[in-house]
């Protein structure tokens, strides 16, 4: 349907995840995962014939009853929409066995259907740390459901509450991604970035008109407003009558409006996440949680469960979307089904850092670079480190491309772009001249785990907390904020950018907040070496961090597409490996359309 991906499970231990998107360089890919499979074997050194299980992430059987059941109760509203899904269902959808057996040849063992969100709470329970938990699994929809509750213990999961389709949070939230002229299914993170420019002006009418809100977290939608049931559009004409317009189109002008609607339904849906966190807290009386699905990646939402939740402890999985529905039906068969044992030990998850994607030596590395005679000096580890440190304090924006890929949306410190999160100006240079996108987007920082809590407040007693997979938004503390000129204080929307609000101001939003990664020696040794030295040479322990890749492009996989990314941009140098590569020494680019498949399939 949606970022389609592949995950590898031998016995008990996650061998490999990747998203399919990453091969075919087509965003959010929804074809079936071949090359991602195809990698995941290579990367364990295991055939088709070596697999005793194929898990799928939902029960198609159960998902056309509900779309055939949908589009009956809308009828004959819904008949050109209906027309347009039929054929992939009758052709493809419904044969997801067949398609298993064709794609995986001299595969013998047994196929298993896991429910969605099923496979949503096991990647969110059995790939953390915790012997016990509640589970809290919100999203779109599955088959039915859109929302569970349930807790995990030891090598078992159960679900003993959910909300049904069409009542959606994560539906909810993407109307109005539609709504303000993003994409659904990708924007919704953009709607999160621009809610801070905004004034809550809206809530009301989205409380009063849209959704009724329970103090046990349940709701109902009300219907009338939105078309995702029937029609090709999220929202219907009543809506736009509601907001006082028709949706923006696509790529024009932000204005306050947009951004106010951003903020009202961004504060309803932490408002929600909260009353449901709670009342899993209620009705398991555990201690820690665990939170999949896709609106487990709204991280504004997720850092406030965490400060204001009850919970003693919280783990989000990386891949909390739909890609990880791969890893937890793999995980769902080793432990649920099969019976056995998972040992957590309360501190180390079983996800390795998400670093479980493809990697590349030094040897591939130096055999492309000489295949195509692209400039590059060759250098040890440690001045790989030292000399990339001094590029970032310099000011210079550096592609940083080491060891296996980040699975998930999030770069992660091996498929990253690095720079100086204390310059006022790089925010906006990242945007306009390297990731070509909207400038409002703000910019995530790594920071030394060890010194996190000195810069940010991810909890309330201001403790140290992990945050590694940038799954979690925390204020900047206050003695590393700047004080705001008056003429400044008054400035609204877009123009708030201008205003250097802290310490590192390239990573502090207009609300004083920060999407932290903490980075640990354990799992990121060479990314913690980087930032280690950058702080030797500053004082400051903290780094720019954003995905490796352009606007509408997934993250880059492989050398080839690390440097067509690099010269594309306006990026200063690449790091490939222990390999250095100064734009200035590069030949001018000439695009090429199959310059990487070649190099690949060779």
């Amino acid at each position: 349907y949606h970022d389609s991906a592949a995950c590898l499970v031998i016995d008990g231990k996650i061998v490999a995840a990747a998203q399919e998107e990453r091969f075919t360089r087509k965003k959010h890919d929804s074809s079936f995962p071949a090359q991602a499979i195809g990698y995941c074997l290579r990367e364990a050194g295991v055939t088709y014939h070596d697999l005793d299980y194929a898990a799928f992430y939902e029960k198609p059987f159960i998902k056309f009853e509900r779309l055939v059941e949908t589009y009956l109760a809308e009828a004959p509203s819904g008949v050109r929409s209906f027309i347009l899904s039929m054929p992939v269902w009758l052709k493809k959808k419904l044969r997801i066995p067949d398609e298993l057996r064709k794609q995986l040849p001299g595969f013998e063992g047994r196929i298993l259907f896991i429910e969605h969100h099923e496979a949503h709470a096991a990647s969110a329970f059995f790939a953390s740390p915790f012997e016990s938990a509640a589970i809290l699994t919100v999203d779109g929809v599955g088959e039915w459901a859109t929302t569970t509750i349930g807790q995990g213990q030891a090598n078992r999961i159960s679900l003993s509450r959910e909300i049904k389709f069409p009542h959606s949070l994560g539906l909810l939230y993407s109307a109005f991604t539609y709504y303000t002229g993003f994409k659904v299914n990708s924007g919704e993170y953009k709607l999160m970035g621009l809610a801070p420019y905004g004034e809550p002006a809206y809530v009301s009418l989205i409380r009063e008109n849209l959704i009724d809100i329970k103090e046990d977290g349940s709701f109902r939608l009300n219907m009338e407003f939105f078309n995702y049931c029937s029609g090709l559009t999220m929202t219907g004409d009543k809506f736009h009558k509601l907001f006082g317009g028709p949706p923006r189109k696509p790529e024009s002008p932000l204005t306050s409006r947009e951004m106010d609607i951003a903020r009202s339904i961004q504060e309803v849906t932490e408002e929600l996440m909260l009353k449901l966190a709670g009342h899993a807290r209620a009705v398991t009386a555990q201690k820690k949680i665990c939170l999949g699905g896709g609106v487990a990646l709204n991280c504004v939402a997720n850092g406030r469960i965490l400060r204001e939740g009850g919970f003693d402890d919280i783990w989000i999985q990386p891949a909390a979307g739909d890609s990880g529905g791969a890893l937890g039906s793999a995980l769902f068969v080793w432990h649920q089904l099969l019976g056995n044992k998972r040992e957590a030990d309360g501190r180390n998850d079983f996800q390795a850092g998400s670093c479980l994607g493809p990697s590349y030596d030094d040897g591939a590395i130096e055999a492309f670079l000489e295949e195509n005679k692209i400039p590059h000096e060759k250098c040890s580890e440690e001045d790989i480190v030292r000399k990339t440190a001094g590029l970032v304090e310099s000011q210079h924006v550096i592609g940083w491309f080491q060891g296996r890929m980040e699975f998930g949306p999030r770069a992660l410190g091996s498929r990253s772009i690095i720079a100086d999160a204390r310059s006022p100006l790089m925010q906006q240079t990242l945007n306009l001249k390297i990731k070509f996108r909207e400038s409002f987007r703000p910019f995530a920082p790594s920071v030394l785990y060890e010194m996190s809590n000195e810069w940010f407040e991810l909890t309330p007693d201001d403790k140290k907390y992990p945050s590694p997979y940038m799954l979690l938004v925390a204020p900047v503390r206050p003695d590393r904020r700047k004080v705001i000129p008056g003429e400044s204080a008054g400035l609204s929307g877009i123009a708030k950018l201008k205003v250097v609000r802290s310490e590192i101001p390239a990573v502090t939003h207009v609300d004083f907040s920060a999407r932290v990664q903490t980075v640990h020696r354990e799992t990121s040794p060479l990314f913690y070496r980087l930032i280690e030295e950058f702080h030797k040479n500053t004082g400051c322990p903290v780094i720019i961090n954003t995905s490796f890749n352009v606007r509408g492009e997934p993250l880059v996989c492989t050398p080839q597409d690390a440097y067509r990314c690099f010269m594309r941009t306006e990026m200063d140098f690449l790091v490939l490996g222990n390999f250095l590569l100064d734009k200035q020494r590069q030949p001018a680019w000439q695009e090429t359309s199959d310059w990487r498949r070649e190099f690949e399939l060779d």
